[in-house]
């Protein structure tokens, strides 16, 4: 009888069973360890509606907490829209597309090619979508794509001279949002248009936004600050930006129906998490290999990262009154700074980035032409040389056909 049994456990008659104590502590370090997992995973969307033939447009939604999301919207009959950094005939990436088709039943999806390290490559995909007419449907996008310069490596800049962090953090998506605005605003006042900005806690350190410049003093310059002061002005933006929807006058004269929101995805076992916590070096990756049990217990899986991403495109409550809410754990939160929703400091922000945007491309319009001009005084010297040996090559066989008549009259 269990009773009895039970009673024998307990006084130690059973040779076999570990004793008491030994259980006790097995049952509690099984029931700690569970409860911070089931902690550390997070909440669950619950929210659900209905996607079928809505346009999605993202960034970095070929990886980690992105690619979840992207799972998740074509399995419910999403358009996907992918901004990559390969081109479209890549061909990893057109074997993921392929994958991802096969796995959801869902053949709308696409890929695009956009750099965000370069803003002449942002310009050429955003002012290709809104040059069309009518404009194209576009119901959301996503800007999940970021990058985190690991500890102890040195400041890095793109190809036009800006630091990467800003650019690609900050700049790419200012840059992106300010072009496809028209299209954001020309869509139906009856289209729910959500822009979801995927943001960290990291924003609360960040030294005081400036003007928009990039220039960071170098001998300032760390890995964390940079990141930090990318995503405050990230989000200082997007509140700009909510206002800037806000303040358009439909020519229907109806409201607009476009709101931004924030997403703080929480810690993660991502390919970026992974990078920074690795220091982006074999034996940092070594290291995390063998300690990848507390990665596992403390950090969230990519899929539980994309859980309040779901939540913010599909709850139906946030397609409802103001946009620039905050969401973290699937509900919505405060932020942790007042300077974001400071209106003189978003004018400096956008203004100076604007400026950085007109100066830098600006630079480089001019040096694509003296490469473009370089180019084509390169091809016409070989093409001039071709000629010449080509008319070298005639002269001499009309000499020796002439020489050869001659010795036959002999």
């Amino acid at each position: 009888m269990p009773l009895p049994f039970f009673a024998d456990v307990v006084f130690g008659k059973v040779s076999w069973f570990p004793e008491l104590r030994t259980v006790l502590l097995v049952t509690a370090l099984v029931l700690v360890v569970g409860a911070i997992k089931w902690y550390s995973m997070g909440a669950s969307n619950t929210s659900e509606r209905q996607m079928h033939s809505k346009v999605v447009m993202i960034t970095g939604g070929t990886s980690g907490i992105g690619a979840s999301i992207v799972l998740e919207l074509a399995q419910r009959g999403a358009q996907i829209v992918l901004l990559t950094h390969q081109e479209p005939s890549d061909f990893f990436l057109v074997e993921y597309i392929e994958g991802l088709r096969e796995r959801t039943g869902n053949e709308m999806i696409y890929a695009e090619q956009v750099d965000l390290s370069s803003l002449h490559s942002i310009r050429k995909f955003a002012t290709k979508w809104i040059d069309n007419a009518p404009p194209r449907r576009l119901d959301m996008i996503i800007l999940c794509a970021a990058t985190l310069t690991p500890p102890g490596k040195k400041r890095a800049v793109t190809k036009e001279g800006l630091e990467e962090s800003w650019m690609i953090n900050y700049l790419a998506n200012f840059h992106l949002l300010s072009i496809l605005s028209p299209a954001i605003r020309a869509q139906p006042a009856d289209r729910d248009v959500r822009i979801l900005f995927a943001t960290c806690a990291s924003y609360i350190g960040s030294p005081i936004i400036g003007n928009g410049d990039d220039a960071m003093k170098v001998k300032e310059w760390s890995p964390a600050k940079a990141y930090a002061r990318s995503k405050l002005a990230f989000t200082i933006f997007g509140q700009a930006f909510q206002k800037h929807l806000d303040a358009y006058k439909r020519p229907d004269g109806l409201p607009m129906n476009a709101r931004v929101i924030f997403v703080d995805p929480g810690y993660s076992r991502t390919p970026g998490m992974r990078r920074w916590a690795t220091r982006g070096t074999l034996w940092g990756l070594g290291l995390y290999v063998l300690l990848w049990n507390n990665a596992w217990l403390f950090l969230k899986s990519a899929e539980g990262g994309a859980q309040s991403f779901l939540y913010a495109a599909m709850d139906v409550t946030l397609g409802r009154g103001p946009g620039g809410k905050l969401i973290k754990e699937c509900r919505e939160m405060d932020f942790a700074r007042v300077d974001i929703r400071d209106e003189e400091v978003a004018k400096k922000l956008w203004e100076g980035s604007e400026k950085l945007i007109e100066r830098v491309e600006r630079e480089e319009a001019v040096r694509r032409a003296l490469e473009k001009k370089e180019a084509e005084a390169a091809g016409g010297g070989k093409q001039g040389e071709a000629t010449a040996d080509a008319t070298g090559s005639g002269t001499d066989a009309k000499q020796s056909k002439s020489r050869r008549q001659k010795k036959s009259k002999k």
